[in-house]
């Protein structure tokens, strides 16, 4: 029997997804890591920094199971964008994201019983139309921008926003489903 797997995360998109693919979690245990960025750190960086950091602190109580965590960073450039705590934050990201392309950085990290790790860093393209005020006024209305990375769901509204995307679409909602079924399934989970 395998043994038990726990997400290490408070997001509803991130167990949405697993249960996409027939995954689901024997438990959901959210991660309590200071998630701020370090001097200088650059996107990619802070996606697998912050993975690693989400899945060793669940493990600390849970040594027993497969712990599965992840993060979403945002990077326009060098610069992370946050996930935005106010409308005139959100307003500056989607400001920022008008009309450029950006990456969307998915740190996983999965532990095994075992002590054995797989660390991944998935990295999607999404190239944003030129925005008009009215429509960044209108995402900011309807609320949909808290608490996403870059303050915008690919999933949702902002889907008229995205000319392309390059890479894993999953990644970008929040998880990458290929990546996530091969590193469970080379650590020995079959659930």
């Amino acid at each position: 029997m395998t043994a038990p797997l726990i997400l290490a995360s408070a997001s509803p998109r991130r167990l949405q997804l697993l249960e996409q693919i027939g995954i689901v979690p024997d438990r959901v245990v959210p991660a309590d890591a200071d998630e701020s960025p370090l001097k200088n750190e650059l996107p990619r960086d802070q996606a697998k920094r912050l993975a690693a950091l989400k899945a060793e602190a669940v493990r600390a109580d849970h040594p027993e199971s497969f712990i599965l965590a992840a993060d979403t960073v945002v990077g326009c450039g060098r610069r992370i964008l946050p996930k935005a705590e106010c409308e005139a934050e959100a307003t500056r990201c989607l400001k920022l994201l008008s009309g450029r392309r950006h990456r969307v950085f998915g740190g996983i990290c999965l532990i095994a019983p075992d002590g054995r790790q797989s660390l991944k860093v998935v990295e999607t393209a999404v190239a944003f139309k030129s925005l008009s005020e009215g429509e960044i006024s209108s995402y900011i209305e309807s609320d949909e921008w808290r608490d996403k990375a870059g303050a915008y769901a690919i999933q949702g509204r902002a889907a008229v926003f995205v000319r392309k995307v390059v890479g894993s679409y999953s990644n970008v909602v929040g998880l990458s489903l290929f990546e996530t079924n091969g590193m469970l399934k080379g650590l020995g989970y079959y659930g």
